[in-house]
């Protein structure tokens, strides 16, 4: 019995140092595995922000397209010269005739209805009631561009512009308007309704040439200059100015052929300060001859 327990404490021993031995030298194995530093953490193989760039030098691998090098840059072809714009304020021409003025249309307020009122009092070089497009009132303001109505001369029917202007198609369009709208308009609104207006005759007729007039200047007779003077005029008609250039049509600027000393004379108007008499409208029909749509 005791043989037996000394055999087994023996063993037991031996099995204990052996398990020292093999710790020990693991310990040496790790020891010199690690010299130099500490270990190095993996990466993934293959993809660095540098490495997501080819470099179009190196040959490609198989199943990718060759990277092609970037060509050296060329001198671009010069474009070739487009036609220079039409310049939006009618300039002086030669007299174009009575034969261009009865290619026009007269769209406006009441300073255009007297057009056809004086052509009737034997103002022949003026033009026939036929070709002026007012209201039955004889005056139209440009707030109402959209809803206002138009009496149309072969018919005598109520149109609104849109409708006149689908219907008769005109070659010229001359258009007077701002004279009444400079009394409570200011300019975002003015250039706002008159690019409108502008925009919807183009839709409507897209081939009528338009032309955009400037307000006349009025007399210092006229009664209300708080409400319309040269100063809001003269404004008004830079406006004007600016909306046919930004619509791609043309401006007429008549105020010059009237105005003495920036305002008009006394001479010049109808008795209320503000209305053109029959010797001021020939003028201007004289001035739109003589600066005409080419």
């Amino acid at each position: 019995m005791n043989k037996n327990k000394n055999l087994f404490y023996l063993l037991w021993s031996a099995a204990i140092v052996v398990c020292v031995v093999l710790a020990i030298l693991a310990l040496g194995i790790s020891a010199c595995a690690k010299q130099g530093g500490a270990e190095k953490p993996e990466e993934t193989p293959g993809f660095t922000v540098e490495s997501a760039r080819p470099d179009p030098k190196a040959p490609a691998q198989s199943g990718e397209t060759p990277a092609q090098e970037t060509p050296a840059t060329e001198t671009p072809t010069p474009a070739p010269p487009t036609a220079t714009p039409a310049p939006t304020r009618l300039a002086e021409t030669p007299d174009a005739g009575r034969e261009y003025l009865d290619k026009i249309i007269f769209l406006g307020d009441s300073t255009t209805y007297g057009i056809g009122v004086y052509y009737g009092f034997g103002y022949t070089e003026l033009c026939p009631p036929e070709q002026v497009w007012t209201p039955a009132s004889g005056t139209l303001t440009l707030s109402y561009y959209n809803i206002a109505t138009i009496v149309y001369p072969e018919t005598k029917e109520e149109l609104t512009i849109e409708e006149a202007v689908k219907r008769a198609k005109p070659e010229i369009l001359v258009i007077t308007l701002g004279v009444n709208g400079i009394a409570f308009m200011d300019e975002e609104w003015f250039i706002r309704d008159y690019t409108s207006l502008v925009q919807l005759i183009q839709a409507a007729s897209p081939d009528t040439k338009i032309i955009l007039n400037s307000i006349y200047p009025v007399a210092d007779s006229y009664k209300y200059q708080k409400d319309i003077n040269n100063d809001k005029i003269n404004a008004a008609n830079t406006w004007i100015e600016r909306i046919a250039a930004d619509t791609g049509v043309r401006f007429l600027y008549s105020w010059e052929t009237l105005a003495e000393n920036g305002k008009l004379p006394e001479s010049a108007q109808n008795g209320d300060g503000l209305h053109l008499n029959g010797e001021s409208f020939t003028k201007v029909m004289q001035y739109i001859r003589t600066h005409s749509y080419q």
